[in-house]
């Protein structure tokens, strides 16, 4: 028996769905769910909250029609059980009531604004389930968002150790710092020392120096992983669990932050809305590795939507 469920997260930079079927309750935790279908819109819904506050009505409207569609998609397809989560841009909003509402009314159900500890432990959730059985733990995941970095620390078995939540998305960080085009270098260095700063907080609360395995999540870290490949266009099964060197995506890094958005948007693999925020996000990963000593990342296209499914078992 197998019971249909629909995921959305809604986070700073993108709103996504995932319409799966779960196995029945009694499978090991080695059998995966099934794939109906997989969306991703960018709506950018944190646009300008780090220096407003407040979502933009505009931002609000765009996420809307995305939600729109994917309610059309939840009926067509039966989905028994619907859960919403809302991330870090409506965490910090204070008309986040406005959002709320819209949410109701489009949607049928309301967005649960999940707090730092939970987003990180459904990441966790959604990242370990179906990892190849040479994936050494302890594992550090860290899931790199529009607004916020979550990091957690666990194993497949004992389940999270730690976890915590910064602020340093890819959506953030660029609107704080990154305003040339192409970022001067005294922009990158800010950035670099405002992400370092945090990174090595996070890594005093959770013991991610001690872990054996980097697993990176959300599309920072794919697209990273897919340029580093070489791709010439975004293949999921060939970003899901490739394992990246360090040194690659050093280079990949230093590429995206020397070059304009129109160059930038010419990558083959680069999704037009996340052309403008991919150096930003390069940037976290790479100094993540760096201040946890991580020699390599394992990309995983499983991440929060994968444990907002699971959540619903």
């Amino acid at each position: 028996m197998t019971t249909r469920v629909a995921a959305i997260d809604c986070g700073t930079n993108s709103i996504r769905l995932l319409v799966a079927d779960l196995p029945d309750p009694g499978a090991g935790p080695e059998v995966p769910l099934t794939d109906v279908t997989r969306r991703m819109e960018i709506v950018r819904l944190g646009q300008g909250v780090d220096r407003t506050g407040r979502l933009a009505p505009e931002a609000i409207e765009r996420t809307r029609v995305a939600l729109a569609s994917y309610a059309a998609d939840i009926e067509k397809l039966g989905a028994e059980r619907v859960r919403m989560c809302a991330t870090s841009a409506s965490r910090d909003a204070s008309n986040a009531g406005d959002f709320r509402a819209m949410v109701e009314q489009t949607l049928g159900v309301a967005p649960e604004v999940v707090t730092g500890d939970e987003e990180a432990r459904l990441s966790f959730t959604g990242a370990v389930r179906g990892l190849p059985a040479d994936a050494e733990p302890p594992f550090l995941v860290v899931d790199i968002g529009g607004g916020s970095t979550e990091f957690v620390v666990g194993t497949r078995e004992g389940g999270v150790t730690a976890a915590v939540s910064m602020d340093i998305g890819c959506v953030r960080m660029t609107e704080r710092h990154l305003h040339g085009d192409p970022p001067g270098l005294d922009e990158i260095a800010a950035a670099q020392a405002d992400i370092a700063l945090a990174v090595d907080r996070a890594l005093d609360v959770v013991p991610g120096r001690q872990a054996a395995t980097l697993i990176g999540l959300a599309g920072s870290v794919t697209t990273v992983v897919a340029i580093a490949q070489g791709l010439r266009e975004y293949d999921p099964e060939r970003i899901h669990h490739a394992r990246v060197a360090y040194e690659q995506v050093a280079q990949v890094t230093a590429d995206l932050l020397g070059r304009t958005r129109e160059q930038r948007l010419a990558i083959p693999v680069m999704h037009p809305g996340r052309a403008d925020v991919i150096g930003a996000g390069a940037l976290v990963l790479r100094v993540i590795m760096e201040r946890a000593g991580m020699p390599s990342v394992v990309a995983s296209e499983h991440d929060i939507l994968d444990g907002i499914a699971w959540s619903l078992r």
